[in-house]
């Protein structure tokens, strides 16, 4: 696996702040910066996920980490994947799978 772990992608985690005008801003922060495999779906895997989850697209596997939340997005390069689900892998804490859907920025 740890062949695999050649892209080096960002986790991010949304924080929100008062704007001093009883509105919130919305910001991402760079919680981390870790080696990953980034794999797209095959038909079927992406079928079953869909079960559960709405468009998912990728699998993103990462060396354990705490913290790791579905609320958080990863960036690799221009790229941009919201976090739909964390997997600890066979619940041994040492790696992480991620379910990802990529975000399309609207042309």
């Amino acid at each position: 696996m740890i062949g695999k772990l050649r892209h080096r992608i960002t986790l991010q985690e949304i924080i929100k702040t008062d704007d001093g005008y009883g509105g919130i801003v919305e910001t991402w922060k760079d919680i981390a910066t870790v080696w990953a495999a980034i794999e797209p779906l095959k038909g079927t895997e992406r079928y079953q996920a869909q079960q559960v989850q709405s468009e998912l697209t990728h699998k993103v596997t990462i060396r354990y980490r705490a913290g790791i939340k579905p609320q958080m997005r990863i960036l690799y390069g221009n790229r941009v994947f919201d976090i739909e689900a964390v997997i600890d892998v066979d619940e041994r804490h040492r790696w992480l799978e991620l379910l990802c859907s990529e975000v399309v920025a609207n042309a």
